[in-house]
C-alpha cells in the first residue's frame, strides 16, 4: 500500500497499541497540526503483542513511576468513551476490576510490605492482608505458606484491550492519521538526524519525527538507524481452563510466588507463567507449550486453590514479549544523540495497561518538546548509555 505524500511531520512505524495510542494523542491535541502516518507490516494484527495479551492493568510496583502509569491508565480505562471524545464508533472496553493479589512467602513478605508504602505514596488503594484477613475474603486459597499478600481491588483487573487499540486506531484516522500495510526496509540518517524511510514497496518518505513502536521488530527497526536496542522477543504461552466446582467468586488475578498467575475469565479462567528456560524466542513461533501447563502451571494451580485440582484445559495461545534484557522496563522518548529518533519499546508485558500514558507522554514530547503531565524521562534511553538499570522489583 502506498502513502498519500511523500513526506511526514511524524512516522510511526508499528500501529497496535503503542503507536496507535501516539497517534490518537496526536491527533487530538489542538496545538499539533502536522502529519502523520502509521507504517505497519499487517494491519490485521494478528500476532500482535496487543492481540495476544491477557489485557490487565495494576497499580502494584515497586517504582512511583510505574505506578503513576498505570493510575493514569485506570482513569483513562474507566472512562474510555469519554477519553476518546464519547465518539459513537468508541464502544466500552468492558473494564473488570476484580484486583490483583501478589502472595508472598516469609523471605518476600518485606518487600510487598515496601512496594506496598510506595503505592499509596502515589495514591493507589493495595492492602497488606495477613493470611487470616485473606482467607476471610477469600476462602478458597491454601495459604500454609503465605506470609502476607497484597491486594487492590480499586482500578486493577482487566479489559478489552484489543478493542482499546482498535478504538485509538479508528479515532486516529478520524482525526486525519493516515495508516498504511507495508514494511519499513531502511532508515537515512543525515549525522544525528533522520530524514526518511524506505518502504518495501520502493517508495522513500521524507520524516520529520520517527517513532519507533515495532514491538518485538523494534531491535531491526533501530539497527536500520546505527541504534542498538537491548530488546529480544520472548515467548509466553497463555492457558484457558474450566474448573469442575465453582470457587463461588470472581477470582483476582493472583501472582503466586512461584510466578505462575491466575484470573477469572467470565466462567473460566487464564493462566500462565514464565517458562523455565526463558530463550529468545522465533517471531515466527506461535506454538503453545502444552507441557509446560501440566508440568509447572497445573501443580501449583492445585496446591494454591485445592478446588483446582479437577480442571479441564479448554484452550491456549502464544504471544511474545518485547522483552528489555537490560531491566525489563519500557524505554521511552528522544534518542540522547538522535533527537527525532522515538522509542517507545521494550514493554515487556506490560503495554497495554501504559499505553495510554505512553502515548500521551510521547505526543507532549512531539509538539511541546517536553513532559508535561507525568515525567517519563528515568525510562529513557540515556539510561542505558550511562549503564544505570532502571529498578522494577514487581515484574511477574
Amino acid at each position: 500500500m502506498s502513502s498519500q505524500h511523500n513526506s511526514y511531520d511524524v512516522i510511526i512505524i508499528g500501529g497496535a497499541i503503542m503507536g496507535s495510542s501516539a497517534a490518537w494523542f496526536l491527533a487530538a491535541n489542538r496545538d499539533f497540526n502536522g502529519s502523520v502516518l502509521v507504517i505497519d507490516r499487517d494491519l490485521s494484527y494478528s500476532t500482535a503483542a496487543s492481540a495476544l495479551s491477557v489485557s490487565g492493568i495494576r497499580h502494584q510496583y515497586s517504582n512511583a513511576v510505574n505506578v503513576k502509569i498505570s493510575l493514569y491508565g485506570t482513569e483513562f480505562i474507566r472512562n474510555f468513551e469519554t477519553s476518546l471524545g464519547n465518539d459513537p464508533d468508541v464502544p466500552p472496553v468492558s473494564f473488570e476490576e476484580r484486583g490483583y493479589m501478589f502472595l508472598a512467602s516469609a523471605d518476600k513478605a518485606h518487600i510487598l510490605r515496601e512496594n506496598q508504602a510506595v503505592q499509596a505514596g502515589c495514591g493507589a488503594a493495595t492492602v497488606l492482608m495477613t493470611p487470616d484477613e485473606i482467607a476471610k475474603k477469600f476462602p478458597f486459597y491454601n495459604l500454609d505458606d503465605i506470609e502476607l499478600g497484597s491486594f487492590n481491588g480499586s482500578g486493577e483487573g482487566w479489559f478489552d484491550g484489543y478493542g482499546m487499540m482498535q478504538s485509538f486506531q479508528r479515532m486516529a484516522r478520524k482525526g486525519g492519521v493516515e495508516y498504511i500495510a507495508n514494511e519499513v526496509v531502511g532508515i537515512a540518517r543525515n549525522g544525528n538526524q533522520i530524514v526518511s524511510v524506505t518502504l518495501k514497496s520502493g517508495e522513500v518518505i521524507g520524516c520529520g519525527i520517527l517513532v519507533n513502536a515495532a514491538g518485538t521488530r523494534a531491535p531491526l527497526v533501530a539497527r536500520m538507524a546505527d541504534i542498538a536496542l537491548p530488546i529480544v522477543p520472548r515467548k509466553r504461552s497463555v492457558f484457558v481452563f474450566d474448573c469442575h466446582q465453582a470457587l463461588g467468586q470472581p477470582l483476582p488475578l493472583t501472582i503466586d510466588p512461584s510466578g505462575v498467575y491466575c484470573r477469572s475469565e467470565g466462567g473460566l479462567y487464564i493462566t500462565g507463567k514464565p517458562p523455565e528456560n526463558d530463550d529468545d524466542a522465533d517471531l515466527n513461533d506461535f506454538d503453545v507449550d502444552y507441557a509446560q501447563f501440566e508440568q509447572d502451571i497445573w501443580p501449583v494451580l492445585a496446591n494454591r486453590i485445592p478446588t483446582f485440582e479437577a480442571i479441564k484445559m479448554i484452550r491456549g495461545w502464544v504471544g511474545h514479549y518485547d522483552y528489555n534484557l537490560f531491566d525489563q522496563n519500557a524505554i521511552i522518548g528522544a534518542h540522547p544523540e538522535v533527537g527525532n529518533f522515538m522509542f517507545a519499546n521494550g514493554f515487556s508485558g506490560h503495554g497495554l495497561q501504559q499505553a495510554p500514558a505512553v502515548g500521551r507522554g510521547l505526543g507532549e514530547l512531539i509538539v511541546y518538546g517536553e513532559y508535561r503531565e507525568l515525567d517519563l524521562s528515568e525510562l529513557s534511553y540515556q539510561r542505558i548509555l550511562a549503564n544505570e538499570p532502571f529498578i522494577e522489583k514487581a515484574i511477574i
